[in-house]
């Protein structure tokens, strides 16, 4: 069978399991809509929020982007992985005893005010929005290649599934939908990463393939081989990092502060009926979110030495089939500058002929490869079930800001329980239609869409966060400024120096303040939040004894029983 026809089996299979599961498991009330009902065990909540948390930036993008950056795209998975810890260690348990549904709720509460929660709406809604982008467009690259329809048909087809699911079950569909679609994820990546390294250094563990010896018996170093060919093209050599060290510092701590700020991933800590629940999911979620992050390194290699061995100087009227395939999406172009028939692959810019998308890279591995035609239609399912599963995530951040945060604390208490949950759901279809528009026409790929979000997160909620836990002084004035200067600044520098909507032309790398990139100015924005909201603290009222009490009391090691929303 061809590809097109394992694609559609192996998707749609996939897709009618997850529909199955909505169905089975939709919700009846604003609790199972919100957290799943508090009673998810701690082993599918950690397959769920592995599938939360590895969206399609961490599937189809991150080895991409490694594949072009090399030793400089290590940035991301310092930082992504990095931060997932320090939420699960610093803030998960904390935010977990505390009981509150979202983020927004947290701070409205923890800072005694409805100006707080609105500007904690607002960034919510934000942050959501610019990583719910990314996911789309992941959809799009993927139906666009292997259903054969442009990306724009691809977004839509993606939109109306995770709308399905998602406005149904609520969280608790969600929750179950995400641990069916870690396994399909999970097992989308490494099968072709385990053929390929089989293929290429006859190990069949990528992660020490990758650092092994070619399979063909000359005794040279895979990595060897991969400088090697870098350098004959004009580019760095692989291994060599060529950004400066305060970006790399930048962008990873971006990363990780935001991360610790994601609502999304915050709101799966309480599905669970403890807080000892809570950080034993938080470890296994680790655990299986390890598994892809060690491998990714792997298979970006393997990508990039078999994709500069393909094409380099090669005839373009005998490029392989799969050459053709992706040539159709408009993600691999070839110009032949020269008019002499052949692709010139180089590093400078003015010879260069072949153009690629980073988030073809993990998608195209097992074409490139010549693996079989069901191994590429798996990696497409795993590539639409990492997206999928963080839509859906997002989708219910956005529906219960709207719904719970900004409705039923904020503009009409009294509502019933059946029209918040109505609410809920218009919410979530009015985000989907929002997301779809910005999946058609996202700023930048992927990974680098991803990573504007979670520097959002980090100019925005992870200072209100901290100091909200771990300083009992700071009052509602100081956490107000900072959330509002920090996301303000975020937010002009991705303007101007991201999108370039503020200049004729998009400035240059040399205009960047301090020499940071947009998707590292999320530390800058980070840094100065924390100063403006201690400087306003310490000008202004403590809080009340009841709320400073509050956050003694969640400080506490004991009460690791259940935690009650209020």
């Amino acid at each position: 069978m061809d590809v097109k026809i394992w694609t559609y089996i192996i998707v749609g299979l996939s897709f009618a399991l997850y529909i199955g599961i909505a169905i089975w498991s939709r919700a009846g009330s604003t609790k199972e809509f919100y957290v799943a009902g508090g009673g998810v065990s701690p082993l599918a909540n950690g397959m769920a929020t592995a599938a939360d948390w590895m969206s399609a930036a961490s599937f189809i993008s991150m080895a991409g982007i490694i594949s072009f950056m090399g030793y400089d795209g290590a940035v991301y998975l310092m930082g992504w992985t990095g931060g997932y810890v320090l939420l699960a260690l610093l803030l998960a348990p904390y935010l977990r005893k505390f009981g509150k549904f979202t983020v927004p709720d947290f701070i409205g509460d923890r800072y005694y005010s409805k100006s707080a929660r609105s500007v904690a709406v607002v960034c919510a809604l934000l942050v959501s929005f610019t990583y719910v982008a990314g996911q789309m467009r992941g959809v799009g690259v993927v139906f666009s290649r292997f259903l054969e329809v442009d990306i724009n048909t691809g977004v839509v087809i993606g939109m109306i599934i995770v709308l399905f699911y998602a406005v149904l079950g609520g969280m608790k569909g969600i929750t179950y939908t995400q641990v069916a679609q870690y396994c399909v994820l999970i097992f989308a990546f490494m099968v072709p990463a385990i053929f390929i390294s089989i293929q290429m250094t006859g190990n069949p563990i990528p992660q020490f393939g990758m650092g092994g010896t070619l399979a063909d018996g000359s005794g040279t170093y895979l990595m060897d081989k991969l400088d090697g060919l870098s350098t004959e093209l004009g580019f760095a050599e692989y291994t060599r990092g060529t950004k400066s060290v305060i970006d790399v510092f930048a962008i990873t701590l971006a990363l990780m502060v935001g991360t610790a700020g994601l609502p999304h991933v915050i709101v799966r800590f309480f599905t669970v009926k403890r807080v000892k629940d809570a950080r034993m999911s938080a470890g296994l979620a680790l655990l299986f979110i390890a598994i892809l992050y060690t491998a990714a390194p792997a298979v970006s290699v393997f990508a990039r030495t078999n994709l500069i061995e393909t094409v380099r100087d090669r005839p373009y009227t005998e490029v392989p089939q799969w050459f053709s395939n992706w040539e159709k999406t408009g993600l691999l172009v070839f110009d032949d500058k020269n008019g002499d028939g052949r692709i010139q692959y180089v590093a400078d810019k003015a010879q260069n002929e072949l153009t690629i998308d980073n988030d073809i890279m993990v998608l195209a591995n097992p074409e490139i490869a010549n693996l079989p035609n069901w191994v590429i239609a798996l990696v497409a399912a795993g590539g639409l079930a990492a997206a999928l599963s963080t839509a859906a995530g997002l989708l219910l951040v956005i529906s219960s800001s709207v719904s719970h945060d900004l409705i039923k604390k904020m503009i009409k208490p009294d509502i019933s329980e059946k029209s918040e949950l109505i609410a809920a759901r218009l919410s979530a279809v009015v985000a989907v239609c929002v997301a779809g528009y910005f999946g058609i026409n996202p700023p930048g790929f992927v990974a680098a869409v991803v990573a504007l979000a979670f520097g959002l997160a980090a100019a925005s909620f992870f200072p209100a966060i901290i100091l909200g836990i771990f300083y009992k002084r700071m009052n509602k004035e100081g956490a107000v400024a900072g959330m509002v200067v920090g996301i303000a600044l975020m937010l002009y520098y991705m303007v101007k120096y991201k999108m370039g909507w503020l200049d004729a032309t998009l400035p240059t790398k040399d205009e960047w303040w301090f020499g940071i990139s947009p998707e590292g100015f999320g530390s800058v924005a980070m840094l100065v939040n924390f100063v403006v909201a201690i400087a306003v603290n310490s000008f202004t009222p403590a809080p009340p004894e009841d709320v400073q009490q509050i956050v003694e009391d969640i400080r506490l090691p004991m009460g690791a029983g259940e935690a009650v929303a209020h």
